[in-house]
């Protein structure tokens, strides 16, 4: 299996520091790089240290420094660092993206790879930040933060931290301007309100990376986007044609056939008297029982109404409170079980495979975070 790691560089040769980082020593005259620069010399002092005032490729003696180069190499070094420091930490609310959008999932420490990858590795990697602008990632990037929230969090690291609630904002920016998807951004905000609140009154025992008031003001932020949530006016498209009422009953009801929420049909029966007619159809929710539980749980919870039949929209939600719904997504992230990287459907990763697609397993996002636990 070839070496699938960054680190392309071999023992052996010679690095000088740049201000773009390490690069191997490149020898002007061969054109190629070589082992041992002690014998190389700067063009300007002819002597045998890096010299700061003509960059990596010209050198000068260390024993000859004098005070002002060394503050020099004081300075640049102070500068590179710093400048690397804030692109990290930036104060710009903007996720810091890597070059590569898939991460090579390790639990154990191999001659190639020392260490294991964490859960914040692979949020800061993967790019969430453009997934929730596309339609079909969107549902799943929010049920991935909401499992995060209730109990991972504490597991991310501080800028995977950071990089979390640059996301969040960009979700609720995106739901304030689209209007859709508000019910399930509300209850993303308050399982992550809950969790803090709980987490924050621990403080000092290491639950939480950075200050208390830092995350104080975060608290503060959740709050706010709530009450920006709360606020929102549905304004009505300037539609003159066909509505959803226009259409014949057996397509209005084809189409609330494909709502897998329960609420959103109880939502859509508030609409119009003849939609709240169409909402209480028993065929409706029986299809809606039999599509998220199992035969065996519907047996155990059955109701009946007071003509003898059987209630399925109170069955229903009896069953959501006792039961997990299924789960289903446009597209999610998949595990290739052949090179153990985790990529985006679509994303590009270096499989040695013969036939990549057929390697690729789907995670739902609670398989995600189980990836992740050691």
């Amino acid at each position: 299996m070839p070496f699938l790691g960054q680190d392309w560089r071999s023992p052996g040769q010679s690095w000088v520091k740049t201000a773009d980082g390490w690069t191997r020593f490149l020898d002007e005259k061969s054109g190629g790089f070589v082992g041992d620069i002690s014998r190389y010399r700067c063009r300007r002092c002819r002597q045998g240290a890096r010299c700061p005032r003509w960059g990596a490729k010209l050198f000068c003696k260390k024993d000859d420094h004098n005070k002002e180069n060394i503050f020099n190499t004081i300075n640049y070094d102070v500068a590179a660092k710093k400048r690397k420091k804030d692109l990290l930490n930036n104060k710009a609310k903007t996720q810091y993206f890597h070059q590569e959008k898939w991460i090579y999932v390790h639990k154990g420490s191999t001659k190639e790879r020392h260490g294991y990858c964490t859960l914040g590795e692979a949020f800061n990697r993967l790019d969430f930040s453009s997934a929730i602008l596309d339609s079909r990632r969107f549902n799943y990037v929010v049920r991935l933060l909401e499992l995060i929230a209730k109990s991972q969090l504490t597991s991310l690291s501080g800028i995977a931290q950071k990089n979390y609630m640059n996301i969040l904002e960009k979700v609720v920016q995106k739901v304030l301007e689209d209007q859709q998807n508000i019910r399930l951004i509300r209850e993303l905000l308050q399982t992550l309100y809950t969790s803090l609140c709980t987490l924050v009154q621990r403080v000092g025992k290491s639950v939480l990376v950075g200050n208390i008031n830092m995350w104080v003001h975060r608290m503060e932020s959740i709050l706010h986007w709530q009450q920006q949530l709360n606020n929102i006016q549905i304004t009505r498209p300037a539609f003159k044609g066909t509505t959803f009422t226009d259409l014949p009953l057996c397509l209005q009801l084809n189409i609330m056939q494909r709502l897998s929420d329960g609420r959103d049909l109880v939502s859509l029966g508030q609409v119009a008297p003849d939609l709240q007619v169409l909402s209480e159809d028993r065929l409706l929710w029986k299809k809606l029982c039999q599509y998220h539980f199992t035969d065996r749980q519907i047996r155990k919870r059955l109701i009946l109404s007071d003509k003898g039949q059987l209630d399925w929209k109170k069955m229903y939600f009896k069953l959501i409170r006792c039961y997990p719904r299924k789960e289903q997504y446009g597209d999610t992230l998949q595990l290739c079980r052949h090179c153990h990287i985790l990529s985006w459907k679509g994303t590009d990763h270096p499989c040695t495979a013969n036939n990549p697609e057929t390697c690729s397993t789907s995670l739902s996002p609670q398989e995600f975070i189980n990836l992740f636990r050691f």
